[in-house]
């Protein structure tokens, strides 16, 4: 995957929105991510600051500005199907993990 987003940004764009850990899945990790393609993101929150639809909402705008305008789907890991959820585990690449 080449490096689209610095990763200073992201740290501080997790520690403000109170993210523990923030991964990458989906084709932005393979040969297929394209120009038009938007980027997967999987985040962890902390229990006690699990934003509504319209922090989600805001939190995707902050992340399109830090991946120079890509479309982002920000999902957490109770937010996948069950049918490929340990897929998506499993391939997802962490970019930022608290601690």
């Amino acid at each position: 995957m080449t490096q689209i987003f610095d990763k200073k940004s992201i740290a501080r764009f997790c520690q403000k929105n109170q993210i523990r850990r923030l991964a990458l899945f989906g084709s932005v990790l393979r040969e297929d991510f394209r120009p038009e393609s938007d980027i997967d993101v999987l985040v962890d929150f902390e229990p006690a600051h699990v934003p509504g639809l319209l922090g989600i909402a805001r939190m995707e705008r902050e992340l399109s500005a830090i991946f120079g305008g890509r479309k982002v789907d920000l999902r957490t890991a109770e937010d996948l199907s069950r049918y490929f959820r340990q897929d998506v585990l499993r391939e997802a690449e962490v970019q930022y993990a608290q601690g």
